[in-house]
């Protein structure tokens, strides 16, 4: 499956969009709209760059999803992606969230895995509770 518009635009809103390059509240270099492979202090990109960077990662994303095998309907598919993309394939795969989507896709307790996964640090970000509930919602949204 490949990301549809709505992930990409979830994604684009709760990264934001940094020509500079930035320490992120976990403390890793990123610039653009989250990308953090090569991030040098400093680094500054064009907007272009960024959606390029933006497509890689995206395209990464993808492919972590789609190597589960999963029976994922598209928003569901969208939703897994952005999840991807910020906490990253080893978390994923290690994930209890992805335990209980290759039991049962539709499971409801899906819903407390996605909120599972707010803290930076150990500290809860505001910002990570508002883009699981948004990954939590687009995920079931077509139930």
């Amino acid at each position: 499956m490949k990301a549809s518009e709505k992930a990409y635009s979830l994604i684009r809103q709760s990264e934001g969009l940094r020509l500079t390059a930035y320490r992120c509240p976990a403390g890793v270099w990123t610039v653009g709209y989250g990308h953090t492979a090569g991030v040098v202090p400093g680094m500054g990109i064009s907007l272009e760059q960024a959606e390029a960077f933006l497509r890689q990662d995206i395209e990464t994303a993808e492919g972590i999803v789609n190597a589960e095998h999963l029976n994922l309907r598209q928003c569901q598919f969208d939703a897994l992606v952005s999840f991807v993309f910020n906490i990253g394939g080893g978390n994923f795969r290690k994930s209890t969230l992805l335990m209980k989507v290759k039991v049962n896709p539709d499971d409801n307790s899906i819903m407390d895995e996605f909120l599972r996964w707010v803290y930076a640090k150990g500290k809860v970000l505001p910002g990570l509770q508002k883009r699981r509930l948004a990954e939590m919602k687009l995920y079931f949204s077509e139930k």
